[in-house]
């Protein structure tokens, strides 16, 4: 029995080591390897998000669809992203981040092919729903993943310049909108959306296993080897610093944990504040976003013309995207977002005002742009504060039942300004997703704590 505990006491040094070798390395190259390979599967992920949206807004001129049916096309592909998120966080704290990143894409992947046959409504609602549980499944265990090798003094940095990606892959299906739908159809869109496939293979090839996740599991052998890679890899050019007592004082040493540890302690308020946070917040973003290409053609703008403005929109993502990446390890990840939560709501009120006024294209345009901005800072900084919250036993389920909330809320929303636009106007239904925004700014001040800089 002496011998055993001596063997366990030998183990957990390790892995502590270990974890402290990964926070005390200098960013490289690697990271930042980790940070494109990551990212591609995210602007992956937006292309089919912002795609569709352009996708319905042709299928409402070939197919004749009501306002109902948009909702439920644009809301099935949500409630497989329910499945998906609730299914995966799990998964990947059972069986390992890198496996269930390489299914759920494949996964995604494949449907998206066969959305571009679908031979009438129902049978796209039903692709629609299974690309969702592909995709639903695949954005919480990047985000831990990518975390989960980052140092604690960078992690704000690189996680919210991830989610630039984000807006390169919505960049990305408006070009594909604009240049292919009018061109050839909207069938030819879906078999661009089915090219991630192929990424499941960069994914096998590059991505390694989580090591935190492995020494959690007990799997020393192959975490050794993978940080011994990481830092041959950073050694070729920067100094790598010795690992010194302090730095192996302040590793938390992972426990095993369950789901049952999301409702209970410390972690209670938290999962209360980041159910909230994702639900209001995914709200406002999809139901701003998802029915723009179609408000704009009903505002009396061609859809080739709607497509190119939400263009610009998305290239107003970019900018805050970078700036709160950087904020994030100066100031912390909570009064960042508060801020763009609560701006975001005015900016929302503004913007949809405009939209059922007289005012010039041009100048609604420019207050879309602010719009997009201040939306744009919430989740470079949520993605990058939600796994941070959790132990490396429950890091991904947390940040995936975060995620599941945020699909209810992205299934509700398209589905809310469907059946409420007739009767409320463009401008009451955009003061229902402002006050979505300005409430999750509320619950993140009152229940937010803050991570900046702190070991994982």
């Amino acid at each position: 029995m002496e011998m055993a505990g001596t063997m366990d006491k030998h183990a957990g040094d390790a892995g502590k080591w270990m974890m402290a070798r990964l926070d005390t390395l200098p960013l490289s190259r690697f990271h930042y390897k980790m940070l494109v390979v990551n990212g591609f599967a995210w602007a992956f992920d937006a292309f089919d998000v912002g795609l569709v949206t352009f996708v319905v807004t042709a299928l409402v001129s070939s197919w004749q669809l009501s306002a109902e049916q948009v909702g439920i096309l644009l809301s099935s592909g949500m409630a497989g992203m329910i499945i998906g998120a609730f299914l995966s966080g799990p998964l990947a704290d059972r069986f390992g981040r890198k496996a269930v990143f390489q299914w759920t894409m494949l996964i995604f992947s494949l449907f998206s092919l066969l959305c571009a046959v679908a031979w009438n409504f129902w049978s796209l609602v039903v692709f629609r729903f299974f690309v969702g549980l592909g995709l639903g499944g695949e954005t919480p265990v990047v985000t831990a993943l990518l975390g989960e090798f980052v140092p604690a003094g960078d992690r704000g940095k690189v996680q919210g310049l991830l989610n630039c990606f984000w807006a390169i892959g919505w960049l990305a299906a408006a070009a594909v909108a604009f240049f292919l739908i009018p061109a050839v159809g909207w069938r030819w869109a879906f078999v661009a959306g089915a090219l991630p496939a192929l990424y499941v293979w960069m994914i096998r090839l590059h991505v390694p296993e989580s090591p935190r996740w492995l020494i959690l599991r007990g799997r020393l052998e192959e975490a050794r080897t993978i940080v011994a890679g990481i830092e041959q890899i950073v050694g070729r050019t920067a100094k790598i610093p010795p690992v010194s007592a302090a730095d192996i004082a302040k590793v938390i040493e992972p426990k095993a944990s369950s789901f049952a540890d999301l409702f209970a302690g410390i972690y209670l308020k938290r999962t209360i504040m980041l159910w909230l946070l994702w639900f209001l917040a995914m709200f406002g973003y999809y139901g701003l976003f998802s029915w723009m290409p179609t408000l704009l053609v009903k505002a009396g703008h061609s859809m080739v013309k709607s497509f190119e403005y939400v263009f610009f929109l998305q290239c107003a993502y970019l900018p805050n995207q970078i700036i709160s990446a950087y904020l994030m390890d100066k100031f912390g990840r909570k009064w960042p977002l508060v801020i763009n939560l609560l701006f975001a709501g005015v900016a929302t009120v503004i913007f949809g005002l405009a939209l059922g006024s007289n005012l010039s294209m041009g100048q609604v345009l420019l207050l879309g742009l602010l719009t997009s901005f201040f939306v744009s800072g919430i989740w470079g900084i949520t993605y990058t504060y939600t796994p941070e919250l959790y132990p490396t036993g429950i890091r991904v389920t947390g940040t995936s039942w975060a995620a599941t909330c945020s699909r209810f809320g992205s299934m509700l929303a398209p589905l809310i300004v469907g059946y409420s636009l007739d009767s409320l106007g463009v401008g009451g239904v955009y003061g229902i997703i402002a006050i979505a925004f300005i409430a999750a700014g509320m619950v993140v001040w009152g229940l937010g704590v803050e991570t900046r800089g702190k070991q994982l």
